[in-house]
């Protein structure tokens, strides 16, 4: 079969509640383009109906892939899934909640006949969020940005999302990134090429419930700093050396002092400075083991995800027989 000249993934865990709903607008939109099309749904392990609901969908319309995974191994692993599996020459990506709004997708086309080798969607504003939620996620994309080139660091996270469209060759460069714990939305900074934005505002979600709370964002966040940025390693050496210079400089005057005959006496200055370098010491020692526990995973070289067939996902079990 010729390759489509456009792949539209959408990974969906737990969303029985959308799956209708969410194809029947993606592939209105997808129609008005005039170009052909195939849209790539990632079954992340749910264990609802999604994927029941997904396998009807695919029987009807031709157009439909659908990947299965044997458990939910997360969103960056369906977001490469779906790379993996898309064929067209420009490939978008949106959340299946709709809270991506696909009437921006002819926008994005446009874009990148125009030239564009990405186009980011850029939330002009974060919903419903808490403000601890939001005050999380800033933190969050500061640190992020200090591990791309400071010429593309400006702006690369504010507002970001998995919102995108991506040209072939951007898509063939990220496959070949070869790490496992990815982080998408960096990798694309990353790679470079030619980048344009498109703002939009976060919908309602239409249906369902969202996945996402203040304790997901914080998992989420620390092992992709971990996975993607030096940056608490590089603050646990600027911070060694800064207490190194704090030391010299306090041993200098405590000499100057006991020359003068009015040094310091008492335990208590002793103690609160073992104290503060026993802590600091140990903390940095949980930061190296941190990037040793990702990097003890990455050498593993397991995959990103493991798929199962549609025809097992469908198969009925006999009374009495094991999972």
């Amino acid at each position: 079969m010729d390759a489509p000249d456009l792949s539209i993934i959408l990974p969906m865990y737990n969303e029985e509640a959308v799956v209708r709903l969410a194809l029947t607008e993606v592939r209105l939109r997808a129609s008005e383009l005039g170009l052909r099309y195939e849209i790539v749904c990632v079954n992340d392990g749910s264990s609802d109906e999604t994927g029941s609901l997904l396998d009807q969908e695919a029987a009807l319309d031709p157009e439909l892939v659908v990947i299965h995974f044997s458990r939910n191994f997360g969103k960056e692993a369906a977001l490469a899934a779906g790379l993996d599996q898309a064929r067209g020459q420009a490939v978008i990506l949106l959340d299946s909640d709709l809270q991506h709004p696909p009437a921006l997708l002819g926008e994005f086309v446009r874009r990148w006949q125009a030239g564009a080798d990405v186009v980011n969607g850029v939330k002009l504003q974060r919903g419903s969020e808490s403000p601890a939620y939001r005050a999380a996620a800033a933190v969050f994309n500061g640190l992020m940005g200090t591990s791309l080139p400071r010429t593309g660091r400006q702006g690369a996270f504010a507002g970001a999302s998995d919102f995108k469209l991506l040209d072939r060759e951007v898509v063939e460069a990220l496959k070949s990134c070869p790490e496992r714990n990815r982080f998408f939305r960096g990798l694309v900074a990353w790679v470079g090429f030619r980048v344009e934005t498109v703002p939009f505002e976060v919908q309602a979600r239409v249906a369902g419930t969202g996945k996402w709370s203040l304790g997901a964002l914080f998992r989420y966040s620390l092992r992709n700093l971990l996975a993607f940025s030096a940056f608490p390693l590089r603050l646990v050496a600027t911070i060694g050396f800064t207490m190194l210079l704090f030391t010299v400089g306090l041993g200098a005057w405590t000499l100057y002092r006991y020359a003068r005959g009015d040094a310091l006496a008492g335990f208590p200055t002793v103690i609160l400075v073992e104290l503060v370098l026993g802590s600091l010491v140990l903390t940095s020692l949980g930061v190296v083991s941190l990037y040793l526990a990702e990097m003890f995973d990455e050498l593993k070289g397991r995959p990103i995800y493991v798929c199962r067939s549609a025809t097992a996902e469908r198969r009925p079990r006999a009374p009495g027989s094991s999972p």
